[in-house]
């Protein structure tokens, strides 16, 4: 299983994904793919995403039984905890008063 979820993604991006992936929501991608097809499709988004984000999560024989990655602008960021991966997040940015 392959999991892709998309933030402000570009029009086309979203219309390339469409066509590898079926749309279950506004923007969250799934399908069943080889290791091959995962890495290109993947690199597609990362070639792609411009000022947006994105995750990709996917089935893998590892103790969470999944392995997951980002790229783009997000206050979720992936760190290695002793050999599994879990989610930091980024403090709020600070506001100027007034």
């Amino acid at each position: 299983m392959l999991v892709i979820v998309v933030e402000n993604a570009p029009d086309r991006l979203r219309g390339r994904l469409a066509v590898w992936l079926l749309e279950v929501r506004a923007g969250v991608y799934v399908g069943v793919f080889s290791r091959r097809t995962r890495e290109r499709i993947w690199k597609l988004v990362q070639a792609s995403i411009g000022d947006g984000n994105a995750v990709i999560a996917w089935s893998a024989p590892t103790d969470a039984g999944f392995e997951f990655d980002t790229v783009g602008t997000n206050r979720r960021e992936p760190v290695d905890f002793d050999g599994f991966k879990l989610v930091k997040f980024l403090p709020l940015a600070s506001r100027s008063p007034g």
